[in-house]
């Protein structure tokens, strides 16, 4: 059917070539909602989108700055600069790194597309899951099969289950013929165990997958001792990894991001389906922010003590909330990673089906924004159920309104004492005070 023109273009109208209608992502979706509520002057508690709420330090907009005359394209893997910058940050995380086995790309995001793309499979992901795992196998059109995370774990698909997940697609019609790990996790904020690592890697060798392991949270692990085995440490001749800057050092907005391919004979062929990929799409990442990029991944030491720093404050804070769902009596794992919690309504379900005839985690969203200004999202946007009451609450926008405010929360020897952030826990607590049985 072909397309008349905009005047025909209706909510059910076809759209041209029959392809399908992709919803705005729902973090994304989370965020100018937020912003929506503080334009008309609402109150929000600000618990549904993932960003990392703090200044950018000015040793990154000193290199923004010094980057200005960088107006070429450049290559399209990245800068040769940027690159030796990033194999350095890998190899100083025991991932020996050389420059050519990194591609950069604009955010870590459509390097994973293009990474789909390359791949052109069928993709295992982890239920609960980012959001966007799903839908991008999707874009490129593929299937995402849904793997129970292991308990308590999150991120990673339970290696019993995925190769039974697998075996099945195999004797049918499909191919799975990658897996998606987030190390640690968005939306538990919990780490995978390396144990649970090195059997999902085995897995992943019988079946020969491409293991993809999104790391971008790596540096925000709460415990700087705990041990974080990278999937690329145990298989590195089918493990890609994927990084970026815009949750370790909060320029979310820059769109920077860098991918290590694997080791071996696999690694120089899906670079070059990658960048042919990334040629079509984006060119080359933006040559300014390449600049400074290149700094961050240098890791001086005035950055490093940043990221030490957000590390405690998104700890502290995270932990905090916890504690609060934990008190009203909801099932929450404690968190170890970032600035996530997912906590568990389900105890909750016959009380605020009955009070609110809601059934879900999407009607407990619903009814948190509506009736109380709190963003959150379902669990269902993370691959589980509509009958799921679990929720992701995010705790990175809690720092404060001005640059002053989340500057003084870095420093503060106890940034729970500070009035906008006790204050943004308190609301929580009367929030759930209020929805308790």
């Amino acid at each position: 059917m072909p397309w008349a023109g905009p005047s025909t273009l209706t909510e059910n109208a076809p759209i041209p070539g029959g392809f399908k209608r992709f919803p705005l992502s729902a973090t994304l979706a989370a965020s100018e909602a937020i912003a929506s509520r503080r334009q008309r002057g609402q109150p929000i508690l600000p618990l549904g989108f993932g960003e990392s709420g703090l200044p950018v330090h000015p040793v990154l907009t000193a290199a923004l700055a010094d980057g200005a005359g960088h107006s070429g394209y450049g290559p399209v893997a990245g800068t040769q600069r940027l690159r030796e910058a990033a194999a350095g940050y890998w190899s100083r995380r025991s991932l020996s790194t050389r420059p050519d086995q990194v591609v950069a790309g604009p955010g870590s995001k459509p390097l994973l597309f293009g990474l789909l793309l390359a791949i052109g499979s069928d993709v295992a992901v982890p239920r609960p899951s980012w959001v966007s795992y799903a839908a991008q196998t999707r874009l490129i059109g593929a299937m995402p099969h849904f793997v129970p995370a292991l308990p308590g774990q999150g991120g990673i698909c339970d290696p019993a289950e995925l190769d039974r997940a697998v075996t099945a697609s195999r004797a049918g019609d499909r191919r799975i013929g990658a897996v998606l790990v987030t190390l640690p996790d968005n939306p538990t904020g919990r780490l995978a165990r390396s144990a649970a690592v090195r059997e999902l890697c085995a897995v992943a060798e019988r079946h020969d997958l491409i293991i993809i392991s999104d790391e971008i949270y790596r540096d925000l692990v709460h415990d700087s001792s705990a041990e974080v085995v990278s999937p690329a440490a145990v298989a590195p001749d089918r493990t890609v990894v994927s990084t970026g800057l815009s949750k370790s050092l909060s320029v979310g907005g820059w769109r920077i991001g860098v991918a290590r391919m694997p080791d071996g004979k696999a690694g120089p062929m899906l670079r070059d389906r990658l960048l042919g990929v990334a040629s079509e799409i984006w060119s080359a990442p933006t040559g300014p922010v390449q600049h400074a990029a290149a700094v961050a991944f240098d890791e001086p030491d005035e950055l490093v003590e940043r990221v030490s720093r957000s590390r405690s404050l998104h700890a502290a804070v995270c932990t905090a909330a916890a504690r609060i769902c934990a008190k009203a009596g909801l099932a929450v794992a404690a968190p170890q990673a970032a600035f996530y919690l997912y906590p568990d309504f389900a105890p909750w379900r016959d009380d605020l089906s009955r009070r609110f005839g809601i059934s879900g985690g999407p009607g407990l969203a619903a009814l948190l924004l509506d009736r109380y200004g709190a963003c959150t999202l379902p669990g269902s946007a993370f691959g589980e159920n509509s009958t799921s009451w679990r929720l992701r609450l995010a705790t990175g926008l809690l720092y404060g309104d001005l640059d002053e405010q989340r500057e003084q929360a870095l420093t503060a020897a106890d940034p729970l004492r500070l009035p906008w952030i006790a204050s943004a826990l308190a609301r929580l607590g009367e929030i759930l005070a209020d929805l308790r049985p």
